[in-house]
């Protein structure tokens, strides 16, 4: 990274002369310059590959506001208080994914956004921070805490599953799908409806609450909230005519899922790619658009500040299934085809969900490197309340989780 310093990096003083690092509240008024700052500084990715850059558009506590308890914190070191360090946390309620006639809620801690300087590391800045905020999620009422890295990330795995006792519990897979200029056309036999959100409420709990892990309890404010672009149903045109909503009764064949708008959140730009790269995919978009006609897959301009489309809630029954939530992910890539903005769509679930093969993705941009990790704080009370090591159950990923 262009912030680091070798001598720095490797200098780790004695507790004699260890300057104080001190972990309190984000105050907007005096610490957004300076979280800003950092937050560039550190690039997501493997020293030497590409990476990502996060840009956060003015407001470093934007991850965390949509959930009603969150927090952030960061770690001022030495004499001059300088910031070095900040975290993330939230606290939901949401299911453990053990089966059972009525849903079982836990509620949960997700931890996100830690970062520290890289002049600063090997100096127990980034346990402090974890630290203090595990103490705010025990004092809130949480009973689990996890977090999401990737798996070639050793020294944040190191941090949390031998200095802080977490363990590996979830290993899904991110599946990626670059937005290209042509518009995708749909089948003519296959009607798509957006749901209100009263009704994608009804039809996600019946769905989801009983059996699926990560469930929220107020997913009817997830649905109600400005980012969510819709909820969306796809079922053959032929039983259209038959289905009637007000019966909680759902289509013998029917895919569904819903859209979130993360570009009004952050952007992401990926950097440390080669010019060759840099041409090739110019490339690919100058043929698109000078050929549409063809079809051509083009890649989209991600090495300059870009938003993407989350599909979550993705699921599907009946022996058209698949085909028709890929249908679905169709009408959500013509979405973003028209939001000028939007350069990629993604989805994320569990390695044996069944919905995996049907998502459109490209195996270049997509991948299954992602480790969830979870620790328990103290006794639960009740053991159906335990998340099961392993698990086949679907993993509804919160999009405000990203």
């Amino acid at each position: 990274m262009p912030f680091s310093k070798i001598a720095a990096e490797n200098y780790v003083p004695s507790s004699a002369n260890k300057p104080r690092v001190a972990v309190r509240p984000y105050n907007e008024g005096r610490d957004k310059a300076a979280v800003e700052e950092l937050e560039q500084r550190c690039e997501v990715g493997q020293p030497g590959k590409p990476s990502l850059v996060t840009d956060l558009m003015g407001d470093p506590i934007a991850r965390v506001r949509n959930f009603i308890s969150h927090i952030m914190l960061v770690a001022e070191y030495g004499d001059g208080r300088e910031i070095v360090g900040v975290i993330r946390g939230c606290i939901k309620t949401a299911t453990s994914g053990k089966r059972s006639p009525s849903p079982i809620y836990v509620k949960l801690a997700y931890i996100l956004g830690l970062r520290v300087s890289s002049t600063h590391r090997r100096l127990g800045i980034a346990i402090k921070l974890v630290q203090e905020l595990e103490e705010w999620c025990k004092k809130n009422g949480a009973e689990y805490a996890y977090m999401a890295t990737e798996c070639s990330n050793q020294a944040s795995l190191n941090l949390f599953t031998q200095k802080c006792n977490y363990v590996k519990f979830r290993n899904p897979t991110v599946l990626v799908q670059p937005v290209h200029l042509h518009h995708k056309q749909l089948p003519s036999d296959i009607t798509i409806v957006q749901l209100p959100p009263t009704l994608a409420e009804s039809v996600y709990r019946k769905l989801f609450s009983a059996g699926s892990e990560f469930f929220p309890k107020d997913i009817d404010r997830l649905l109600s909230n400005k980012l969510n672009l819709g909820t969306f149903m796809a079922l053959p045109k032929n039983l259209l005519p038959n289905w009637d909503p007000n019966t909680g009764e759902l289509p013998a064949s029917f895919a569904i899922l819903s859209v979130w708008d993360t570009k009004e959140v952050f952007r992401l730009r990926v950097k440390g790619v080669s010019s060759l790269t840099h041409a090739a995919c110019l490339g690919t978009r100058v043929v698109d658009a000078m050929a549409p006609w063809l079809k051509i897959p083009s890649i989209p301009n991600i090495f300059k500040n870009f938003g993407f489309y989350f599909m979550y809630g993705l699921h599907m029954e009946g022996q058209g299934g698949p085909r028709l939530l890929k249908v679905l992910c169709k009408m959500v890539h013509n979405m973003a085809r028209n939001d000028s903005r939007c350069r990629v769509v993604v989805a994320e679930v569990g390695q044996n969900d069944p919905v995996r093969e049907a998502i459109p993705h490209w195996k270049k941009f997509s991948w299954d490197e992602d480790i969830w990790c979870i620790k328990r704080f103290g006794q639960i009370k009740q053991d159906y309340h335990e998340f099961p090591v392993s698990s086949s159950s679907p993993i509804f990923v919160d999009p405000r989780d990203l």
